[in-house]
């Protein structure tokens, strides 16, 4: 594989902040040695504040990324098959109904786990369903994941689970699955087995008010006024306790590009801890969308070319969307426009982080272009 030009990324990062961007950052790694790093701009309200090389930052769905290696493990292990049933671990998810043109009724088939993973389980994003809103007034900040994510289940499914695909709350169902199955917290399950091994010194979970929150980036919002500074709140942290598997970490680039390198070189880290085996993040790169949920990604977010893994988009058909890149590209990305992209054929892997939220151009246009200027 050729190496890609420097300069010319350098460039392109450069040209975000003359797009409004405040911030950038981006870390290359190739076969656990860092290649390459650029970062610039600013991470205050005042904009005077260069950008330093342990920012923290509020990582949103780039969080999944975490969950489905966590939930992988235990795929792994025997702990859990893709084909259990939901409800085998949260009897809560037993008695799901679907509500749909039909009108209410029962499930033709019970929730599975691969259908949480693949976001085909017809649970939806809304974060003001009635049973969250119950746990809330009832529990108040001491709701546990637990607790919020068996509330879900209350409102029906929008589709029966493994026909359509609809981005949604399942990873944060996948986080309490986790919980049940290893007997600990979901944010202890990460420390033991992602961020020790790993050498992730800098990721913990969000609280739903970060204000003062040491070295946070200021987060910003794309609205009619232009790119405009926000609340440091994580909207999806619903409780002090409760840890979100879909959106809740803080974290760095630099331990997100830990956790690309080692899902890039098969799961192993630079020295040589095992985390997966290979053929396990080759089984996270398998599409696990028919062809309903195929269009499903492209009208709902865009995807063209792209199908759909254990939690990760991967790039099915470059050649529809005119990149150089090879197939077979996977990762995710996060509501304040950070991604990360791994290939386990070059041992490449990319992690860029913004802190603008509702930028919709940095997934229609600037991951692609860093994707196609890395990989291509």
């Amino acid at each position: 594989m050729s190496h890609f030009d420097e300069t010319k990324l350098t460039e392109y990062l450069d040209s975000l902040l003359e797009k409004g961007i405040p911030s950038v950052d981006c870390i290359v790694y190739r076969e656990h040695r860092q290649i390459y790093r650029h970062r610039n701009g600013t991470v205050d309200r005042e904009k005077k504040e260069a950008v330093r090389a342990d920012q923290r930052y509020l990582m949103f769905s780039m969080t999944k990324v975490q969950t489905m290696t966590a939930m992988m493990q235990l795929v792994e292990q025997g702990k859990v098959s893709l084909e259990d049933e939901v409800g085998k671990f949260l009897p809560a998810y037993r008695n799901l109904k679907v509500e749909d043109e039909k009108g209410l009724r029962e499930l033709q088939e019970p929730l599975k786990i691969w259908q949480l993973l693949s976001m085909q389980s017809g649970l939806d994003y809304d974060l003001g369903r009635p049973g969250i809103l119950r746990v809330l007034k009832e529990k108040g900040q001491q709701a546990t994941t637990r607790e919020l994510v068996d509330a879900f289940a209350e409102s029906p499914l929008k589709f029966e689970p493994g026909t359509h695909f609809l981005y949604s709350l399942s990873h944060d169902v996948a986080a309490a699955v986790i919980e049940v199955v290893s007997g600990m917290s979901f944010g202890e399950y990460l420390r033991k087995n992602l961020w020790e091994p790993l050498g992730m010194t800098d990721t913990f979970f969000a609280k739903p008010d970060n204000t003062g929150l040491e070295r946070l980036a200021q987060q910003y919002i794309v609205n009619e006024n232009g790119i405009v500074p926000m609340e440091q709140t994580c909207n999806y942290q619903l409780s002090e306790r409760y840890e979100s598997g879909g959106a809740g970490l803080v974290s760095c680039t630099a331990d997100y590009a830990k956790l690309g390198d080692t899902l890039a070189c098969g799961g192993e880290t630079a020295d040589g801890k095992r985390i997966l085996r290979p053929e396990t993040v080759e089984r996270i790169k398998q599409n696990l969308l028919g062809e309903a949920s195929l269009r499903d990604i492209v009208t709902t977010m865009g995807r063209k070319g792209y199908g759909y893994g254990c939690g990760m988009q991967v790039l099915l058909h470059p050649e529809l969307v005119d990149s150089p890149a090879p197939a077979g590209i996977f990762g995710w990305d996060g509501a304040a426009g950070a991604c990360i992209q791994m290939d386990t054929v070059s041992k490449t892997s990319f992690v860029y982080i913004q802190h603008v939220r509702n930028c919709g151009i940095s997934y229609d246009t600037f991951h692609p272009t860093m994707r196609d200027m890395i990989f291509g």
